[in-house]
Protein backbone atom coordinates (compact mmCIF):
# COMPACT_ATOMS: atom_id res chain seq x y z
CA UNK A 1 0.00 0.00 0.00
CA UNK A 2 1.78 3.34 -0.91
CA UNK A 3 0.39 6.46 0.35
CA UNK A 4 -0.21 9.47 -1.67
CA UNK A 5 0.62 12.68 -0.14
CA UNK A 6 -1.87 15.10 0.51
CA UNK A 7 -2.14 18.13 -2.25
CA UNK A 8 -5.43 20.11 -1.08
CA UNK A 9 -7.38 21.43 1.91
CA UNK A 10 -10.50 19.20 2.64
CA UNK A 11 -13.98 20.44 2.81
CA UNK A 12 -14.27 20.35 6.58
CA UNK A 13 -11.32 23.16 6.86
CA UNK A 14 -12.99 25.15 4.63
CA UNK A 15 -15.90 24.97 6.15
CA UNK A 16 -14.54 25.78 9.39
CA UNK A 17 -12.40 28.57 8.07
CA UNK A 18 -15.46 30.31 6.30
CA UNK A 19 -17.15 30.03 10.12
CA UNK A 20 -14.41 31.58 11.78
CA UNK A 21 -14.90 34.41 8.97
CA UNK A 22 -18.41 35.08 9.31
CA UNK A 23 -18.36 35.27 13.25
CA UNK A 24 -15.47 37.45 12.72
CA UNK A 25 -17.79 39.39 10.24
CA UNK A 26 -20.68 39.55 12.46
CA UNK A 27 -18.23 40.57 15.56
CA UNK A 28 -17.32 43.93 12.91
CA UNK A 29 -20.74 44.63 12.09
CA UNK A 30 -22.20 44.73 16.11
CA UNK A 31 -18.80 47.10 16.57
CA UNK A 32 -19.82 49.54 13.75
CA UNK A 33 -23.46 49.44 14.82
CA UNK A 34 -22.28 50.50 18.52
CA UNK A 35 -20.03 52.66 17.05
CA UNK A 36 -22.83 54.43 15.17
CA UNK A 37 -24.71 54.79 18.07
CA UNK A 38 -22.55 56.06 20.60
CA UNK A 39 -21.17 58.87 17.66
CA UNK A 40 -25.19 60.04 17.83
CA UNK A 41 -25.26 60.10 21.45
CA UNK A 42 -21.78 62.12 21.56
CA UNK A 43 -23.68 64.72 19.02
CA UNK A 44 -26.81 64.93 20.41
CA UNK A 45 -24.62 65.61 23.74
CA UNK A 46 -22.45 68.26 21.98
CA UNK A 47 -25.54 70.22 20.28
CA UNK A 48 -27.29 70.41 24.18
CA UNK A 49 -24.26 71.85 25.01
CA UNK A 50 -24.18 74.03 22.61
CA UNK A 51 -27.63 75.02 23.07
CA UNK A 52 -27.00 75.74 27.00
CA UNK A 53 -24.05 78.05 25.88
CA UNK A 54 -26.62 79.85 23.95
CA UNK A 55 -28.76 80.25 26.50
CA UNK A 56 -26.33 81.56 29.30
CA UNK A 57 -25.41 83.97 26.64
CA UNK A 58 -28.65 85.57 26.25
CA UNK A 59 -29.36 85.90 29.70
CA UNK A 60 -25.68 87.31 30.24
CA UNK A 61 -27.19 90.23 27.51
CA UNK A 62 -29.84 91.15 29.66
CA UNK A 63 -28.90 91.91 32.87
CA UNK A 64 -32.28 93.98 33.31
CA UNK A 65 -34.17 90.82 32.86
CA UNK A 66 -32.64 89.17 35.29
CA UNK A 67 -32.43 91.28 38.23
CA UNK A 68 -36.23 91.71 37.06
CA UNK A 69 -36.82 87.88 37.50
CA UNK A 70 -38.10 87.96 33.82
CA UNK A 71 -35.34 84.40 33.02
CA UNK A 72 -36.79 82.62 36.24
CA UNK A 73 -38.41 79.47 34.47
CA UNK A 74 -40.61 81.26 32.14
CA UNK A 75 -42.80 80.62 29.16
CA UNK A 76 -41.26 82.49 26.69
CA UNK A 77 -43.17 84.33 23.85
CA UNK A 78 -41.64 85.22 20.78
CA UNK A 79 -41.84 89.09 20.26
CA UNK A 80 -41.59 90.62 17.16
CA UNK A 81 -40.43 94.01 18.22
CA UNK A 82 -37.26 92.62 19.91
CA UNK A 83 -36.24 91.92 16.04
CA UNK A 84 -36.37 95.30 15.03
CA UNK A 85 -34.94 99.06 15.25
CA UNK A 86 -37.65 100.07 17.76
CA UNK A 87 -36.71 97.33 19.93
CA UNK A 88 -38.43 95.88 23.47
CA UNK A 89 -38.54 95.81 27.12
CA UNK A 90 -36.00 93.79 29.25
CA UNK A 91 -39.19 91.45 30.27
CA UNK A 92 -40.01 91.40 26.60
CA UNK A 93 -36.45 90.53 25.22
CA UNK A 94 -36.03 87.65 28.06
CA UNK A 95 -39.17 85.97 27.09
CA UNK A 96 -38.38 86.12 23.43
CA UNK A 97 -34.74 84.70 24.25
CA UNK A 98 -36.61 81.64 26.13
CA UNK A 99 -38.76 81.03 23.46
CA UNK A 100 -36.78 81.22 20.53
CA UNK A 101 -34.24 78.59 22.68
CA UNK A 102 -37.09 76.44 22.89
CA UNK A 103 -37.59 76.36 19.47
CA UNK A 104 -33.96 75.75 18.45
CA UNK A 105 -33.73 72.80 21.34
CA UNK A 106 -36.64 71.46 19.62
CA UNK A 107 -35.36 71.49 16.08
CA UNK A 108 -31.67 70.22 17.10
CA UNK A 109 -32.06 67.83 19.54
CA UNK A 110 -35.66 64.72 19.09
CA UNK A 111 -38.44 65.89 21.46
CA UNK A 112 -35.84 68.85 23.09
CA UNK A 113 -37.33 70.52 25.36
CA UNK A 114 -35.51 72.83 28.39
CA UNK A 115 -35.97 75.09 31.02
CA UNK A 116 -33.77 78.18 32.76
CA UNK A 117 -34.46 78.84 35.89
CA UNK A 118 -33.02 80.02 39.37
CA UNK A 119 -32.22 77.00 41.10
CA UNK A 120 -30.16 76.74 45.04
CA UNK A 121 -29.60 72.78 43.90
CA UNK A 122 -29.48 72.82 39.80
CA UNK A 123 -28.60 68.72 39.61
CA UNK A 124 -31.38 67.66 40.65
CA UNK A 125 -34.13 66.99 38.72
CA UNK A 126 -35.52 64.47 35.68
CA UNK A 127 -36.62 65.03 31.99
CA UNK A 128 -40.55 65.13 33.40
CA UNK A 129 -39.69 67.62 36.36
CA UNK A 130 -36.91 69.83 36.41
CA UNK A 131 -37.05 70.36 40.04
CA UNK A 132 -36.53 74.85 39.92
CA UNK A 133 -36.65 76.06 43.28
CA UNK A 134 -36.94 79.57 42.65
CA UNK A 135 -33.95 80.11 45.32
CA UNK A 136 -30.51 81.65 45.08
CA UNK A 137 -28.52 83.81 42.51
CA UNK A 138 -27.64 80.64 40.30
CA UNK A 139 -29.46 79.70 37.64
CA UNK A 140 -29.62 76.31 36.05
CA UNK A 141 -30.35 75.37 32.21
CA UNK A 142 -31.55 72.21 32.13
CA UNK A 143 -32.38 70.17 28.59
CA UNK A 144 -33.78 66.73 28.09
CA UNK A 145 -34.09 65.03 24.92
CA UNK A 146 -35.28 61.53 23.25
CA UNK A 147 -31.61 59.85 22.90
CA UNK A 148 -32.86 56.47 21.35
CA UNK A 149 -36.67 57.53 20.00
CA UNK A 150 -38.59 55.79 21.72
CA UNK A 151 -40.99 58.64 22.37
CA UNK A 152 -39.67 59.49 26.01
CA UNK A 153 -37.38 61.98 27.14
CA UNK A 154 -34.76 59.93 29.87
CA UNK A 155 -31.52 62.10 29.17
CA UNK A 156 -31.18 65.56 31.23
CA UNK A 157 -27.94 67.72 30.73
CA UNK A 158 -27.77 70.20 33.33
CA UNK A 159 -25.51 73.44 33.31
CA UNK A 160 -25.38 75.93 36.23
CA UNK A 161 -24.14 79.69 36.00
CA UNK A 162 -24.21 83.18 37.77
CA UNK A 163 -25.22 85.83 35.32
Amino acid sequence: MRRTPQTGMTLIEILVSLLILAVGLLGMAGLQTVSLRNTQSAYQRTQAAILSTDIVERVRANLQGVEAGSYDNTAGAVTAACNSLAGCTAAQMAANDVAEWRLALAATLPLGQGTVCADATPDDGTPLAPACDGAGDVFAVKICWDSDRDGAAENLFTMSFQP
